[in-house]
Formats: structure tokens, sequence, C-alpha cells
């Protein structure tokens, strides 16, 4: 059995959609759930669905401290999963968890990724753009913003009447269908 953590910021669908879809599998269990926003709805989610949660109280405490690291190893996490999460991961937990911290991206890496580029400013900037393809990108986590190695890509057309909503919606459609998966993938090869 390997243990699960998901990061999370806010809303916490692609949560919700990785805990239904590992609920039953006997190999991968969703053990703990941490946000970095008091009031990120995916707290709820956690409360629902059963799953133990942790708040990230502030900066200071995830950057400067052992305490997160600590809270990890407390639930026996074998993976990290950024499901949304939008803070930059602090080296103590790349180096505590090497090739076993994997995150989504809504645009096809390179393009449209590092801070500040996340959810509706990614699909705002490959609008204006004039992009006629998008798409997600799942990767590992290394010190950078969305440059770990590429685990795995899939792309989405592009319409010109497209508005960055449209583009969001078919990137969601992408998230949900392939980021359990992919997931499933990685951990059961580690």
């Amino acid at each position: 059995m390997k243990n699960l953590a998901l990061f999370a910021s806010g809303n916490g669908t692609n949560v919700q959609r990785i805990a239904e879809y590992f609920a039953d599998d006997a190999t991968i269990c969703i053990k703990l759930i941490v946000c970095n926003n008091a009031k990120g709805y995916v707290l709820e989610r956690a409360k629902k669905l059963g799953i133990a949660s942790y708040l990230i109280s502030d900066k200071e405490t995830f950057y400067n401290t052992d305490t997160v690291l600590q809270i990890l190893q407390q639930h026996q996490i074998d993976f990290i999963v950024l499901a949304g999460f939008l803070w930059l991961i602090p080296h103590r937990l790349i180096e505590a968890y090497p090739h076993r911290i994997i995150n989504i991206h809504p645009a096809l890496l390179p393009k449209y990724g590092g801070k500040g580029m996340y959810g509706m400013h990614v699909h705002e900037a490959v609008v204006a753009n004039r992009e006629t393809e998008s798409g997600i990108t799942i990767h590992y986590v290394n010190q950078c913003y969305d440059e770990g190695e590429v685990i795995f890509q899939v792309k989405c057309s592009l319409s010109p009447n497209d508005t960055a909503e449209n583009v969001a919606q078919k990137v969601h459609d992408l998230e949900y269908a392939y980021f359990p998966k992919v997931i499933a993938e990685v951990v059961k090869k580690n």
C-alpha cells in the first residue's frame, strides 16, 4: 500500500476526483490533504471524504521548519501530489521525496509555466496569444515552478472563438480524465 498526500490551495475539484478514483484501490490510499489556505473549500471536501487534513498556517512554517515534513512522516506518506497547490515546494521536501512529488499544470509546458501562471491566468494568456491548442502537463517537481521532468502531456484543440472559460473547461476535462490514471502509473512503478 502506497500512501499519498494531496496538496491543494483552493476549491479542490481535482482532489475530490483523485480521492474518488482511488477510493476502492487496494494499493493506493489518499491518506492526507494539505492546504495552505484556511478558506480553501478543499478542507471541507477533506471532511466530507473522511480524509485527514492539515492546514499550513503560514509561509514561515512551510519554508523554514520541518513541521510539514514531520506531518507527512507521521502519516507515512510515500508520494505527494500537487493538485492546484500554489506555493513553491521547499527544498527539504524535494530532498525527502525525490521523484515522488508530482504536479499537474493546465498548459503544455514549457509554454505558460512559471511563477504566477496558474488557473485562469494561464487560460487567459493562451487565448490572448491565439493558440490553436492547449492541454495539461503532469511533471515531477523540482526547485523551480513548472520546470521538473515531464511525465505526461495531452493536448486539446482550440478554436478562434474559444474564451478563457471554454479553454478552462477543456483543460479541466483532460485533468479529470488523465490525472488519476497517470498518478496510478507513476506510484505503481516506484
